[in-house]
């Protein structure tokens, strides 16, 4: 009886080890990915689901490893850098929903109304608060939050606990995918913009035509007006937008684990 001791007492420096690994690589997901980063959601509660997470993901993690675990320096900062990769990865959609909503804030004379953002702890302009929360209601409503947790339990099969080795290929993708926010924040607003400088032409030339009209007085009511009849037309292309650029930061994301 006693010499089967070691045999069963074992297993548990290798799933504790194998437990904080999981931990630093799920820790660094829940920081950035959205709809979890922020201050919105409280610390603890934050804490206390990375911690259920890795109860219920350690034993499998640690099974498909492909030798036994052990807590190094380099184990440990490999799995949080690749964390932070994918956390990061994935909060470029909220990033590219401020973009829109600063852009948009100029069409409508807007630029100087912030508000404290409850997730940064950061004031900006109201629209792209408005965008963020949005954002959010669409991952949560379209259940994204649970493809993004899936996406990031099947990393550990595809990139095993003790395996990771980041190198210049992760972080030359994740600046490609950094550099899509302006592009993807520019065609969520295209359409506010390109309506507000149609009314900008359209008094200017009413300007030049009558000399005597008060353009000036007209002009930020006026675009103000049109912009928001604009917006109100084509939020509803939003939700499927957002998903989209969602699932496809999702398969930059595995491809930047690949890597």
């Amino acid at each position: 009886m006693i010499a089967e001791l070691p045999a069963i007492t074992n297993p548990w420096p290798t799933l504790l080890s194998g437990g904080v690994l999981t931990l630093c690589r799920l820790g660094g997901v829940v920081a950035f990915a959205p709809p979890f980063r922020g201050n919105n959601i409280p610390l603890r509660v934050r804490a206390v689901f990375v911690l259920a997470l890795t109860w219920l993901a350690a034993p499998m993690a640690v099974n498909r490893a492909q030798a036994p675990l052990e807590l190094t320096a380099v184990g440990v900062a490999s799995e949080c850098v690749l964390g932070l990769l994918l956390g990061i990865g994935l909060s470029f959609v909220s990033e590219s929903l401020l973009y829109a909503g600063s852009l948009m804030s100029i069409s409508f004379s807007f630029s100087l109304a912030n508000l404290l953002d409850p997730n940064s702890q950061v004031e900006t302009d109201v629209l792209s608060t408005l965008l963020n929360w949005l954002g959010v209601l669409v991952l949560l409503t379209a259940g994204l939050h649970r493809v993004m947790l899936a996406a990031v339990l099947h990393s550990f099969a595809a990139l095993p606990l003790g395996t990771v080795a980041v190198s210049s290929s992760a972080g030359h993708a994740l600046v490609d995918a950094a550099s899509g926010i302006f592009f993807a924040g520019l065609q969520l607003a295209a359409p506010v913009l390109a309506a507000a400088l149609l009314v900008e032409v359209a008094l200017g030339l009413m300007g030049r035509l009558a000399p005597g009209l008060p353009v000036q007085m007209l002009n930020v009511p006026v675009k103000t007006i049109v912009a928001y009849g604009v917006l109100a037309t084509s939020v509803a292309l939003w939700p499927g937008w957002i998903e989209h650029h969602f699932t496809a930061l999702l398969d930059a994301a595995q491809r930047t684990v690949r890597l």
